[in-house]
């Protein structure tokens, strides 16, 4: 029986042998650079000398979790690395959506494709660059956002010296290069939608108020509800290279988040072990997000990712 159902395995592997061929080479990568260096989180539980390799250094058990939880500085790291997030999920998040209906109450087809290509080119811009362009705008000495305020009367603001101004700073950045990048997802799922709905609405006299709340946003629903399972899956990974290009001494106390500390403690001064179970801890918290949002939307009766 399991003889014959194998058999029937491989024959269906080989018709479609194309298909499979042309999996390997991303199925590859994922298992080269996704799984094998999961191998590596043994040092988490170990005190890593890389003159005595993983296998060789000695076990510590859970001492560097305890480490890093009794550590002062985790708490901080906690309350930035949250604020960050939920300030995007809050702000950032539903800015996609937003600017994706916008774009698809557009009629005229050559006008959307100039605004479409308009709003997509800040994603190719790199963060060096969307760095720089800050420090242009918000320098307090000759920035151009102050200088106009000045010529207007008003005080300078420090928004990149300021640690209350910090959050917002990079939330604002985060909308202004990834807004338009992230409408590609739900314009791709406004065009399945069937026109014939549209036009029958009209029909029955609904204006566009009215299509758009019973028409496009049901059907963008549950690509919404999976982004946003994914997003929260992801809350505590704030970005890297971002936040390091615009911390400095004087708005630290807001800018140290999970990322940051533990490129500091892991790659500056050498604490291989203690990094790898600060990463851990974010990896196991970001799994147990996932599935806990996605077992919400189940439940609520949605389809989830899984």
């Amino acid at each position: 029986m399991n003889s014959s159902k194998d058999r029937k395995l491989l024959a269906y592997v080989w018709r479609h042998k194309g298909l499979y061929l042309m999996l390997l080479p991303g199925l590859l990568y994922f298992i080269m650079f996704r799984y094998v260096p999961m191998a590596g989180l043994v040092i988490a539980f170990k005190n890593y000398s890389p003159f005595q390799g993983i296998w060789g250094s000695p076990w510590v058990g859970f001492d560097n979790f305890k480490q890093f939880f009794s550590n002062q500085d985790f708490l901080i790291l906690l309350r930035n690395t949250l604020g960050i997030s939920l300030t995007q999920l809050v702000l950032y998040f539903p800015a996609p959506i937003i600017l994706s209906l916008l774009l698809n109450e557009i009629r005229h087809n050559w006008y959307k494709r100039l605004v479409q290509t308009f709003i997509y080119i800040p994603h190719f811009v790199s963060w060096v660059i969307v760095a720089s362009l800050s420090y242009q705008l918000f320098n307090t000495n000759d920035g151009l956002i102050n200088m106009l305020i000045k010529m207007m009367g008003g005080s300078a603001i420090p928004i990149l010296s300021s640690a209350k101004h910090f959050w917002g700073l990079i939330v604002g950045q985060d909308i202004w290069k990834e807004t338009g990048y992230g409408t590609i997802i739900y314009l791709a799922a406004l065009a399945g939608v069937d026109q014939e709905m549209y036009e029958a609405a009209r029909v029955d006299g609904a204006g566009r108020w009215q299509m758009m709340w019973h028409i496009t946003l049901p059907a963008i629903k549950s690509t919404v509800i999976i982004m946003l399972i994914l997003r929260v899956g992801s809350i505590l990974n704030t970005g890297y290279e971002q936040i390091f290009l615009m911390r400095n001494d004087l708005n630290v106390a807001y800018a140290e988040v999970f990322d940051t500390f533990i490129y500091t403690r892991g790659i500056q001064n050498a604490q291989y072990s203690f990094s790898t179970a600060a990463g851990m801890f974010k990896s196991i918290v970001g799994m147990i997000m996932v599935l806990g949002a996605n077992w919400t939307a189940k439940k609520a009766g949605e389809s989830g990712i899984y």
